[in-house]
């Protein structure tokens, strides 16, 4: 991927030696055991509709293939490893994809990388698609085709109490510690706090850059950040998990959608794709997919292109 460029002049700050140095080495070791198991066992996909045999009739050129989907197993309800089964995928995601490929006649595999690289994965050919709770952007859109699929809600993920008083990607974030993940767009939203932090006479705040979720919300578990901005239903599920150390301060939305990604000049998959999924929502089966999952049927948006201008 093609990360967002980051303004000059604002404060990220990386992790402490010893402490970035144990995330490389847990990300590490997950991905180096990811890569070996997890494309043997598949997703349990819904029943595809009838229309989609006219679409493999349409596109046949990807019937009976296999396609590799990047992605960046560390967001549960999304797409993680399954704790119960180590050679399995799961997640909302993992569902979304298995079941396009169904429709269109071909099989899922999957290439585990950081976030920031699930771009440049698929630009380089070593991914045929990514389904990975990207969300679509302009800037993205120089890499890459997108198709969205749900609206984005951001969560904003504090300690129990939160200390900071935190209520959003505003003032009250002046002077604290934010946690995220490399290339995420809500990384230069919080850099453009500055001009209102200095013209407040308050320190402009700092971001931790990560590789991951798990470690974004590591950094405010052992008090390393003081907050972590993402997927509203990331961060619900971070809360869920630790219920007596971390809250949700609120949900705020931003003006993206998540989207599939899809090599430029590929224009014949995009739109086998594209009408994959207006076929899969027209029978509710993505609304299936996100009650299986937990996630507000609200999130569901009708698909749309977003290429670059």
């Amino acid at each position: 991927m093609q990360n967002l460029s980051l303004p000059s002049g604002r404060s990220v700050r990386r992790l402490p030696a010893l402490a970035r140095l144990r995330g490389v080495a847990v990300a590490a070791l997950s991905l180096s055991a990811l890569a070996m198991t997890a494309t043997s066992v598949h997703a349990e996909i819904a029943k595809v509709p009838a229309e989609c045999s006219a679409l493999q009739a349409k596109y046949p050129q990807f019937k009976g293939k296999t396609l590799v989907n990047a992605i960046n197993p560390h967001t549960p309800g999304y797409e993680t490893i399954d704790p119960n089964n180590p050679d399995k995928y799961i997640g909302f995601d993992i569902d979304l994809g298995e079941t396009l490929g169904a429709c269109l006649g071909f099989k899922v595999t999957y290439k585990a990388v950081t976030f920031s690289a699930l771009l440049t994965t698929l630009q380089s050919g070593q991914a045929d698609i990514v389904i990975s709770d990207i969300y679509a952007t302009e800037e993205r859109a120089k890499a890459a085709d997108f198709i969205t699929y749900s609206k984005v809600f951001d969560g904003v993920l504090v300690a129990k109490g939160n200390p900071k008083k935190i209520t959003g990607i505003n003032a009250s974030m002046c002077g604290a510690i934010a946690a995220e993940n490399t290339g995420y767009v809500e990384v230069p939203l919080i850099q453009a706090l500055a001009p209102a932090c200095k013209a407040a006479g308050k320190p402009e705040p700092e971001i931790q850059l990560y590789d991951n979720n798990q470690n974004c919300i590591q950094a405010i578990l052992a008090g390393r950040a003081d907050t972590y901005v993402n997927d509203v239903n990331t961060v619900d599920s971070a809360v869920k998990a630790y219920p007596d150390k971390l809250e949700k301060a609120l949900a705020v939305s931003i003006p993206y959608s998540v989207g599939i990604a899809v090599p430029k000049g590929k224009t014949d998959f995009r739109d086998a794709v594209m009408a994959a999924l207006v076929t899969l929502q027209k029978a509710g089966i993505h609304t299936e997919l996100l009650k299986k999952h937990g996630m507000p049927v609200e999130n569901l948006e009708a698909p749309r292109l977003l290429v670059a201008n």
